[in-house]
């Protein structure tokens, strides 16, 4: 498999001089298989570059995996230029939304109404399919299987494993390592302890011996309790995960829209330092646009 990355930022697109080197888009993830079936892992803003460079081989089919729907993940779908061309089919896969009780194309096809966007869904010249996904579901794409678990984010969110011919990769979209809510004293602390370690052991068992983790690291320790319970992980908090399930690689993405490239490489080499490399420890990877990963 090869994997390529379009966007690398979190909540926000941040382009200027401060992140030329890592990008400004939004999180975007193209995975082909071993076949060169397309796998897209969420629409952020990465999804238009993703989208030009695919000019050369239309007619597509392409498969669009949206771990949630907040903007940051799905503001680049309507400038996906593969949907206005006939010949071309898109089929997306995500979540049924049970706060609002909407399934994946309502929330979709929200952003197309004529009040945010002059081109409505029923213009579209492509082939648009959606696919409402149950937890552990499995999809078949071409030579890859592609499974999907519930991960620890404000609305639910996908964290997506794809499997072909024994590689493996494993994207948590948005993730907070789950702690708990409760205080000691409070008679529902012990039951939610019990909880977190099973969502913990599946989190664990879902990503165990992957080839490669691309993992949601928005915070570094300093500045998490200003931000506990957003929704989004750490250096640290990853890189104990990537230990603990045995990764070959772990890759570093979705962030922090206010720290400059230069910044988000210190506090990078920075938590780094702070867990010496020990045997079996994974390859550490900090994700940029254009960064291409093969299994």
């Amino acid at each position: 498999m090869k994997i390529k990355f379009w966007g690398v930022r979190g909540s926000i697109a941040t382009p200027g001089p401060t992140t030329l080197r890592h990008g400004g888009n939004t999180t975007c993830i193209e995975i082909r298989t071993d076949s060169n079936a397309l796998i897209i892992l969420d629409a952020g803003t990465g999804i238009h570059p993703l989208a030009l460079s695919l000019f050369p081989e239309l007619p597509i089919t392409a498969h669009l995996f949206i771990t949630h729907t907040h903007w940051d993940h799905i503001q680049g779908l309507p400038f996906f230029i593969p949907n206005f061309i006939p010949g071309n089919t898109l089929k997306i896969f995500g979540a049924f939304d049970p706060i609002d009780q909407r399934d994946i194309r309502e929330v979709l096809t929200g952003q197309l109404q004529y009040c945010y966007f002059p081109v409505r869904e029923a213009e579209l010249k492509a082939r648009i399919e959606y696919h409402t996904l149950r937890e552990r579901e499995t999809v078949q794409v071409a030579d890859a299987t592609v499974t999907n678990l519930l991960m620890n984010h404000p609305v639910l969110n996908y964290g997506y494993r794809i499997d072909c011919n024994g590689k493996s990769v494993v994207f948590t979209g948005d993730h907070e390592h789950l702690y708990n809510i409760y205080a000691p004293e409070d008679p529902e602390y012990a039951e939610y302890a019990g909880h977190i370690e099973q969502r913990n052991e599946a989190i664990v068992a879902f990503m165990r011996g992957v080839d490669v983790l691309i993992a949601d690291t928005s915070y570094i320790v300093s500045d998490y309790p200003a931000k506990k319970g957003w929704g989004h992980g750490t250096f640290d908090g990853n890189i104990a995960l990537a230990r603990q399930a045995g990764v070959k690689r772990l890759c570093f993405t979705h962030h922090e829209p206010t720290r400059s490239d230069d910044a988000v490489e210190r506090v990078c080499q920075e938590s780094l330092a702070r867990h010496p490399r020990e045997a079996g420890d994974p390859e550490y990877l900090l994700a940029r646009e254009g960064l291409v990963i093969e299994v």
